[in-house]
């Protein structure tokens, strides 16, 4: 580990060391572990449950705001959870959604009916509850507001569909846009970041609302199967009467065009994401940040003109997702991300494809703000990353031959 901080970016590369030997999760020290309530630690394993891809971004956080980090994301996944489970009754959902924010503060509050996949996140509230009042009043005051604003609009949508393309960014509002102007304003309250950064909530939302359309394009198969719609009708309805009929082969073409228009609706908030992350000054947060971003037009690389998506889960390769890790430190690296992902993105654009021109302009723009900065080129030199990445191939051999069932 001391050789791997002699490279230059120790706060970049040691936590991608625990990232990778830990299988895509979050890895906590010892003296981490030693610093914690026993409830802590628990929290923190439940973010690994919940989400290994969070939970491994929050590797590049540090103290009190990785922990208030932390709380937001379960108070917000408990929520989510009572609005994706479609075995409780509107009846049931809807006062809980409203009421959420208040149970924050009643120590024996959990719920125990819920059969989703994430429900230990409410059958064990009282440990998340019991560690967001231990946060200081200014992180508190955060998660109660956007607990509260976020129910209010899940509630709403329980009762309509996703018809327009404004519901569509109004849902996406609600449930990422939130999430993200909650996670801006606990940045500024760390004292990490400006004011400023949590105070422009429109920037927050579109950042946020960009990686909900990524989770969105991702989750067509698994949302089907669940009895749920988030796919908006003003778009879909142009290529399918139903939206279920994109699993069925025939209909594949139809299908990838629909695909095709939505990436390309989720890039247009890719030029808010370049001036948020561009306005960060702490580099802990700007990389937490960054690599949330990244992952997000890499996979929507992927998912572009990808007939895999109605067929099966689609995502990036582990290899991939490290390496974008350890490159997204700077604004100059993440530029040339962006650049590389839209490019591959402009190189699958079917010439028949009806909204072609559209990405294409969208590519174009993209491009242009990705260059602002003079020509993209890798982060790290190219001898610098094989260094890292033997390393990283060495220590994986040997945690996995001294851990040999």
């Amino acid at each position: 580990m001391d050789f791997l901080r002699s490279l230059g970016h120790p706060e970049e590369i040691y936590p991608l060391v625990r990232y990778r030997l830990g299988g895509c999760r979050l890895v906590l020290s010892k003296q981490d572990r030693d610093s914690m309530s026993d409830s802590l630690q628990t929290c923190y394993k439940y973010l690994n449950q919940t989400s290994r891809s969070f939970a491994a971004a929050t590797q590049a956080l540090d103290g009190e705001l990785r922990n208030a980090v932390c709380i937001l994301y379960l108070v917000l996944r408990a929520l989510d959870t009572v609005e994706d489970d479609m075995t409780l009754s509107l009846e049931t959902k809807v006062p809980m959604l409203h009421n959420f924010h208040t149970y924050l503060y009643q120590v024996d509050w959990r719920f125990t009916e819920s059969q989703d996949k994430h429900r230990v996140v409410l059958q064990d509230f009282p440990t998340i509850s019991r560690e967001f009042r231990n946060l200081t009043v200014g992180y508190q005051k955060v998660i109660v507001d956007i607990c509260s604003e976020m129910g209010v609009g899940m509630a709403e949508f329980l009762e309509k569909k996703v018809e327009s393309l404004l519901d569509f960014d109004k849902y996406c509002q609600y449930v990422f846009g939130l999430w993200m102007s909650g996670l801006s304003r606990l940045f500024s309250a760390s004292g990490l970041e400006d004011a400023s950064i949590g105070e422009d909530i429109r920037l927050s939302k579109s950042v946020g609302i960009f990686l909900q359309k990524t989770n969105i394009i991702r989750d067509y198969l698994e949302d089907q199967l669940e009895g749920r719609e988030f796919w908006p009708r003003e778009m879909w309805s142009k290529y399918s009467k139903k939206l279920s009929d994109f699993a069925k082969p025939e209909n594949i073409v139809p299908a990838v065009q629909c695909l095709n228009e939505l990436v390309t609706n989720a890039l247009q908030h890719v030029p808010d994401v370049l001036l948020y992350l561009s306005r960060l000054r702490n580099q802990r947060v700007f990389h937490f940040n960054a690599i949330l971003q990244v992952m997000s037009i890499a996979t929507l690389a992927v998912f572009y003109n990808n007939q895999q998506v109605f067929k099966g889960v689609v995502k990036i390769r582990k290899g991939q997702a490290v390496k974008l890790m350890m490159d997204s430190t700077n604004m100059q690296a993440v530029r040339a991300i962006m650049y590389q992902y839209v490019n591959e993105i402009s190189q699958k654009i079917p010439l028949t494809d009806p909204s072609a021109g559209r990405t294409q302009n969208m590519v174009s723009t993209i491009q242009k703000l990705s260059l602002s900065s003079g020509p993209p080129v890798s982060h790290y030199s190219t001898s610098i990353y094989l260094l890292c990445a033997m390393v990283l191939a060495a220590l994986s051999w040997q945690y996995l031959s001294t851990n040999k069932r």
